[in-house]
């Protein structure tokens, strides 16, 4: 037996039941969610650090699309990120900040 006691795709399950194998699950609390999501953000990256695929990243974006609901949802994710861009830009130019004096 395999212990993984972590969050996946909800499709999963039904993959390893196709598989011949027995998945043991539970639903979590809105809260053990929340911080089960924010795991899965950082697992998640990590991965997209390692393997640098679009599959990777796309696995990202999903993450954030589904934690973005917790807080407004995609729209107001959008928002926040337009403002940011029109206060500080975006991360197109390449600038890698050295040091600042003073």
């Amino acid at each position: 037996m395999t212990v993984y006691k972590k969050l996946v795709r909800d499709g999963v399950p039904e993959v390893i039941r196709a598989n011949g194998q027995k998945a043991s699950t539970r639903v979590l609390s809105k809260e053990e969610y929340h911080k089960a999501l924010t795991q899965k953000l950082l697992e998640e990256c990590e991965e997209f650090r390692t393997a640098q695929t679009v599959e990777e990243l796309a696995d990202c974006l999903e993450v954030v699309y589904t934690l973005a609901e917790q807080y407004g949802g995609v729209e107001a994710l959008e928002k926040a990120r337009r403002e940011k861009v029109e206060q500080r830009g975006a991360f197109k130019e390449r600038i890698f900040l050295e040091s600042v004096e003073g």
